[in-house]
């Protein structure tokens, strides 16, 4: 592909700081043994617990208990406190923020799994939002992205031979989803959202240029992208 940033994702430092012109993007491995598992659910609340339990699969009832605590393990140490204490509201799209509790730390955080991965993306006093996609095949790009996506979109992934095709639907649409939740949006404008990119450029945000928008190679065959308010912002990426 050729246009994302392959950043390298490093161990986090034992004293984390975020500074304000910083974003974290975290890399979350979801696949855990047992024993991570059971101490990672001691560390939810009585919803998380209920909602883990509505999964009809253990696997993915598995990831959702592994995203929640280590998500809560995240944040906790950005504030300073155990996992468990970690709280949240919700958006009425469902998104999860901080409860009001931790409304001094200005912390702003976003949560995305495809598979068996997850991305947590972290910034201060900044809306954020994150998306990764596993490149599963796809029957028909064209026509999905003549649905979703702007006519300057449609027509670039509709100039691209097949094996190409693909990738570019994915980024295009990682990069929307991110933008989006960032922004507390429902896919529902999808379309509205114009994003420039090509095989060889890396994606720009053309509807607010007020934003930042990095495209992440999280692993093989998975696109990944954060969208942050603000510009010139530096990027560490850690491994969990």
């Amino acid at each position: 592909m050729g246009s994302e940033t392959n950043h390298l994702w490093l161990t986090a430092p034992t004293n984390l700081t975020l500074l304000s012109d910083e974003m974290h993007i975290w890399r979350i491995e979801l696949a855990r043994p047992a024993p991570e598992l059971q101490a990672l659910q001691t560390t939810l609340s009585s919803d998380e617990i209920a909602r883990a339990q509505r999964f009809y699969f253990e696997q993915h009832r598995q990831r959702f208990i592994a995203g929640r605590g280590i998500l809560r393990t995240i944040l906790g140490r950005y504030l300073g406190v155990e996992p468990q204490a970690v709280q949240f509201t919700y958006e009425p799209r469902g998104k999860p923020v901080l409860a009001d509790t931790y409304t001094y730390s200005g912390l702003s955080f976003n949560l995305s799994h495809s598979q068996d991965l997850a991305l947590c993306a972290v910034s201060i006093n900044r809306q954020i939002g994150i998306d990764i996609e596993h490149m599963r095949s796809v029957s028909d790009v064209e026509a999905l992205a003549e649905r979703f996506f702007a006519p300057r979109e449609y027509a670039v992934v509709r100039s691209l031979p097949p094996e190409q095709q693909k990738q570019v639907f994915f980024r295009y649409w990682t990069c929307k989803e991110a933008y989006l939740k960032a922004i507390g949006v429902g896919l529902v404008q999808l379309e509205k959202v114009e994003i420039s990119l090509t095989p060889e450029q890396p994606a720009k945000l053309i509807t607010d240029e007020e934003w930042s928008l990095i495209e992440l190679l999280p692993a093989d065959n998975y696109v990944g992208a954060v969208a942050v308010a603000g510009q010139n912002l530096h990027l560490k990426c850690w491994q969990y």
